[in-house]
């Protein structure tokens, strides 16, 4: 079974809303609270990368149990600037002084497994995922 749900993000308070559904989401799945930190930390990234940089955007969040495989997926998509250079921006030494100073690399860090997609001057979509273990 796949539970989806989603907050727009436009506002600082959509931030909020975000981090506070993807730790809700974790704990109903069964993540310790550790985990749910980490879960909560890095929506809290993407979702203040959108705000920042691209204005508008979406955060959801995927819960996952199937058989065997409990998981929760988030994905990062807006219709901003895009990433000129994914490689510079996934490089630790990185950062900007906006965010919390995690940045993409510290998002890649708390998840299981992170992919980015993004065309400059069309957006970016970002996919990450934490097994329950």
């Amino acid at each position: 079974m796949i539970v989806k749900s989603s907050v727009e993000i436009i506002t600082e308070w959509d931030i909020v809303a975000a981090r506070q559904l993807g730790r809700n989401e974790a704990k109903a799945l069964g993540f310790g609270t550790v985990d749910q930190a980490r879960i909560t930390t890095a929506i809290s990234e993407l979702a203040r990368n959108i705000y920042l940089y691209a204005k508008v955007g979406i955060i959801e969040i995927e819960k996952v149990e199937m058989d065997d495989e409990r998981k929760i997926v988030i994905v990062a998509s807006d219709r901003g600037p895009g990433i000129p250079d994914i490689r510079g921006i996934m490089e630790s030494s990185y950062t900007k002084a906006e965010g919390l100073g995690a940045g993409l690399p510290g998002v890649k860090r708390l998840m299981d497994t992170m992919d980015v997609q993004s065309i400059v001057g069309e957006g970016t979509i970002i996919r990450t995922e934490k097994w329950l273990r």
